[in-house]
C-alpha cells in the first residue's frame, strides 16, 4: 500500500474538477468469472496487502513526522531538542539536521551509532523521499528518512518495535461479490487535466489525470477521474461515497485499476478498495478524493473502518 506522494501541498485533498458525476448507482454488473476462484483471488490480495501493512518497515511502524525549519533542527530523546524522538528509544542528544537550500544535511554527535546501510554517519547529505531512493538513517528500532511534501520538507520516523504492530487486529472487509468488479470504459482527455487533489494536511495539489472512467451502476451513469502516479502502470484513484464515516473510513478509499485495452475497456474491482495509511497513523500524509470522485452512494464492498484506527 502506498502513501501518495502528491505535491503538497499534496497531502492528499480535492477541490474542482469536471463534474458529470451521476446520481444514484446501486449494484452493478460485472466481468463474470469462476465465483470460488475469483473470491480466492481477492483474499489473497489482501492477505498480502495485510503482509505489507504489518511489516517492520510498513505503515503500522511510524513513529512520528517532523517537519523542519530552514536552518538547524536538533533532535533527540530531550524535550529540548527541535524534534523529539521517543523517550527510551534514543539518546537525550543525537545531533542536528540543516535545511539549507532545499538540501537536508544532518550531523551525528560523536559516539552516537547512527548508520546508513550498516555503515557509521557522522554527516552526509539526505535525499529525500521525492528522489527515488531516500537516504534511510537507524539507530535501534528507529530508522528515519526525509519527505518531501511540496516545498515543505520533514522527518519520517518508523519504529521496527512500534505496539501498532504488535497490537494490529485485522481489518474486516464487506463480503467479496463480483458485482462489484464493475465494467468501466476509460474516456481519455486530450490533453490530460490537472485536477485538484486536497490533502489530509489541508493542502491542495494538481494532479495529472488522463482522463475519466465511467460506469453503469443499476443503469445509471457514474464517473471516477484517475490519477497517474510514478512507478506503477495502474492508474489510481481515490474516491468517497456513502459508507465513509459510518461503515468505512471517513476520508475515502483508494483502489487500482488496470490501464484499459485497446477497445478502452477495464475493471474497476471495489472489492480490493482499502483504506489509505492515514487510517492507521497521525504520521501519514494522505491525499484526499477529489470533488467529482465523491460517490452518491454505498459502495458496500472492500475494506471497512479500521476499528484499531488513531480516530
Amino acid at each position: 500500500m502506498k502513501e501518495k506522494r502528491f505535491a503538497i501541498l499534496i497531502l492528499p485533498g480535492i477541490i474542482v474538477f469536471s463534474l458529470t458525476l451521476a446520481l444514484g448507482c446501486g449494484n452493478s454488473q460485472s466481468k463474470s468469472k469462476d465465483g470460488d476462484d475469483y473470491v480466492a483471488q481477492v483474499r489473497e490480495w489482501h492477505k498480502q496487502r495485510i503482509e505489507r501493512l504489518t511489516r517492520k518497515n510498513g505503515w503500522l511502524s511510524l513513529a512520528g513526522l517532523y517537519w523542519l525549519k530552514e536552518g538547524k533542527n536538533s533532535f533527540g530523546s530531550a524535550a529540548s531538542n527541535d524534534i523529539q524522538f521517543p523517550a527510551g528509544k534514543a539518546p537525550d542528544f543525537m545531533g542536528t539536521f540543516i535545511l539549507e537550500n532545499r538540501e537536508t544535511t544532518v550531523q551525528i554527535k560523536s559516539g552516537i551509532k547512527v548508520t546508513n546501510d550498516g555503515k557509521p554517519v557522522t554527516k552526509m547529505q539526505l535525499h529525500s523521499d521525492a528522489d527515488e531512493n531516500p537516504t534511510i538513517l537507524s539507530y535501534g528500532s528507529l530508522s528515519w528518512y526525509i519527505i518531501k511534501r511540496g516545498e515543505q520538507y520533514g522527518v519520517r520516523l518508523r519504529d521496527s518495535e512500534n505496539p501498532h504492530i504488535r497490537d494490529f487486529k485485522g481489518i474486516d472487509m464487506y463480503p467479496i461479490e463480483e458485482k462489484w468488479h464493475v465494467k468501466a470504459t476509460f474516456e481519455p482527455f486530450d490533453p490530460p487535466k490537472r485536477i485538484a487533489v486536497p490533502t489530509i494536511l489541508g493542502t491542495v495539489s494538481q494532479e495529472e489525470a488522463p482522463g475519466t472512467l465511467i460506469f453503469q451502476i443499476d443503469g445509471k451513469t457514474c464517473r471516477l477521474d484517475p490519477v497517474m502516479e510514478e512507478g506503477t502502470n495502474q492508474f489510481f484513484v481515490i474516491f468517497g461515497d456513502k459508507t465513509n464515516g459510518s461503515e468505512t473510513y471517513g476520508a475515502g478509499r483508494f483502489v487500482y485499476v488496470d490501464q484499459p485495452a485497446a477497445d478502452g475497456t477495464t475493471f474497476i474491482d471495489f472489492n480490493k478498495a482499502y483504506n489509505p495509511p492515514c487510517a492507521f497513523t497521525e504520521y501519514a500524509t494522505c491525499p484526499l478524493p477529489p470533488e467529482q470522485n465523491q460517490l452518491p452512494i454505498k459502495i458496500t464492498a472492500g475494506e471497512k473502518k479500521y476499528t484499531g484506527s488513531h480516530h
